[in-house]
């Protein structure tokens, strides 16, 4: 069993058998029919993945870990606000006629900040002071920002991330508002260890800790018996991930540069309703 199996096991576990309904109250979310999007959920959910023990993708189902670091790339290296510059269609609900989410995502992170250093985005600044000033306990990234929240087609979920360098290990801490476990728990676990592990690359850290903490981890109504199925399936070890060795500058990694070896996963799960 993976690391990654172990963990969302426990955590959907306690969701269903100790988390609050939604149910009587007003929601946001709806289902395709119309009808709210009630869920299940645990407050402040904290999961610790470490990278040096084994790169943590499920096996229960497959994560499409190559697609999942597309979307990676499109929000943080081409910092892209526009669908079209995605391969996948996971965003289309949220774009515009002309494929944009507006004021979200790769968006913030490509706005130009002023420090006595020059004008740079916010990725540029953790990269110089990961390579300047890695000891730093400000190295950082928000996508909050608030003057910009009524021009976004949806507020950012996944929205800030703290990098630490502790010895030689760079460790990150991944700050999220709200997740559909199902839907997306692994997607942005493997994501942002991807992101880790590429920031420590090109700036001469062994990848370390991702710290997950999620303030409002839920389960929706009708994920819940596909859930109940999925944590019957025997799980697998975990794959061997690791990322072409000779990038050295995170602007040139590409989905390529993604090796992925030895992913034995159960069937994927299809047809999931994404409550919207």
């Amino acid at each position: 069993m993976s690391k990654a199996d172990e963990i969302f096991i426990s955590m959907c576990r306690d969701i269903i058998d100790n988390g609050v309904s939604s149910e009587g109250q007003a929601v946001r979310a709806r289902w395709d029919d119309g009808s709210p999007a009630h869920t299940v959920k645990s407050f402040a959910v904290v999961n610790r993945y470490d990278l040096g023990v084994e790169f943590p993708a499920l096996t229960l189902r497959p994560t499409a870990i190559r697609s999942a670091t597309d979307e990676l790339l499109w929000i943080w290296q081409k910092k892209s606000n526009n669908v079209e510059d995605l391969c996948s269609h996971i965003w289309d609900a949220w774009a515009d006629e002309e494929g944009s989410i507006g004021k979200a995502y790769g968006y913030q992170l490509s706005l130009k900040h002023k420090y006595k250093e020059g004008e740079m985005d916010q990725v540029d600044r953790v990269l110089y002071d990961l390579a300047h000033n890695p000891y730093s306990r400000r190295i950082m990234t928000n996508l909050y920002n608030f003057s910009d929240l009524h021009e976004m087609a949806l507020y950012p979920c996944a929205y800030s991330m703290t990098f630490n360098v502790t010895g030689n290990r760079l460790n990150a801490i991944l700050n999220q508002r709200s997740q559909d476990v199902l839907v997306a728990n692994n997607w942005n676990v493997v994501q942002y260890s991807i992101l880790l592990m590429m920031m420590a690359q090109v700036s001469g850290f062994l990848p370390g800790e991702l710290v997950h903490v999620i303030a409002d981890a839920h389960i929706y109504d009708r994920h819940i018996p596909i859930v109940e199925e999925m944590l019957k399936r025997p799980p697998f070890p975990a794959p061997a991930v690791h990322l072409n060795p000779e990038v050295r500058d995170f602007y040139r990694f590409t989905v390529e540069d993604v090796i992925v070896e030895s992913y034995e996963a159960n069937p994927q799960i299809k047809q999931i309703p994404v409550a919207v």
